[in-house]
């Protein structure tokens, strides 16, 4: 008899714990949906992020702009958009060209386009 009324209280208890995060998931639901912010608030400052995006654009590396903008390297690099890639030259394309005929690559699966002297890869 003592365990039924253990197995009634587990079952009781793990119900409700169910209902509590199905409420609280749904108070998420209904405040994001509002407008809210959910969760930690971010300590990011929008003004340092453009502060470290033009940094960056100029060429600084990130130890630099971790020195001036006071952010983290981690945070950095979360939150900075990736760079383009750098087009490449005439002479690039040309050693990539050499390397795939040793290497049995066709030409064909390094495109690029020429323009104005450089040589831009396209994917």
């Amino acid at each position: 008899m003592g365990q039924l009324m253990v197995a009634v209280l587990v079952l009781l208890a793990q119900m409700e714990r169910t209902y509590t995060a199905e409420r609280a998931a749904h108070a998420r639901a209904v405040a994001s949906r509002l407008g809210r912010q959910v969760g930690r608030p971010s300590l990011l400052d929008p003004a340092a992020l453009a502060l470290a995006v033009q940094l960056r654009d100029r060429g600084h590396t990130m130890a630099q702009i971790v020195a001036k903008t006071g952010m983290t390297r981690s945070s950095l690099y979360r939150y900075l958009p990736p760079r383009p890639p750098a087009p490449l030259t005439a002479a690039e394309q040309a050693e990539q060209a050499e390397q795939a005929v040793h290497t049995g690559t066709t030409a064909a699966a390094i495109p690029a386009v020429v323009s104005g002297g450089v040589v831009v890869a396209v994917a």
